[in-house]
């Protein structure tokens, strides 16, 4: 195992010990150790945990991508943090939920970036941010139909009477 690796285990043990089975196991993936929240009404809780304990400090958060997992039926996000200052771990975290009529607890309150993220994320997946303070479309028209990055997305043909170019 890397420093880097040994590092971000290090971090995930503290919000393991803390949130005990709400979680996964880690995952050592060299390019980026990971951890589930198999729990996701206690992710903001988690965030929180994440940027406020001294010993973690996760006050950047890098990235939020969407997923679709279709074969288990649900849509993810992929969270990466890093601790800029005082330390220099990070680590992923991933949240799932269900694909149709699940959410996922928006952290839009706890780093500020995540507010485009999330709607990114609702614009491209359909993913819904429980919390959310303005949860609209970001890239895509309000009456666009369907969402682009879902494995399942069929191209509409035309839009208010355009040909879609494809």
């Amino acid at each position: 195992m890397s420093q880097t690796v040994k590092e971000s285990k290090a971090a995930y043990d503290i919000v393991r010990e803390r949130f005990g089975n709400a979680v996964s196991e880690f995952d050592a993936n060299p390019t980026m150790p990971f951890f589930e929240v198999l729990d996701a009404s206690r992710w903001v809780d988690i965030a929180l945990y994440m940027r406020d304990n001294s010993l973690l400090q996760f006050n950047y958060l890098a990235c939020l991508s969407g997923v679709d997992y279709p074969e288990e039926q649900k849509l993810g996000i992929v969270c990466n943090f890093e601790c800029i200052g005082k330390y220099t771990h990070r680590i992923a975290v991933k949240v799932k939920c269900q694909r149709d009529g699940g959410s996922i607890p928006s952290v839009s309150c706890v780093w500020h970036t995540a507010n485009w993220h999330e709607r990114e994320a609702y614009d491209m997946y359909g993913m819904v941010f429980e919390g959310h303070p303005e949860l609209r479309r970001i890239l895509c028209p309000e009456d666009w139909t369907g969402f682009p990055l879902r494995k399942d997305y069929q191209v509409q043909e035309t839009y208010h009477g355009i040909k879609v170019p494809y």
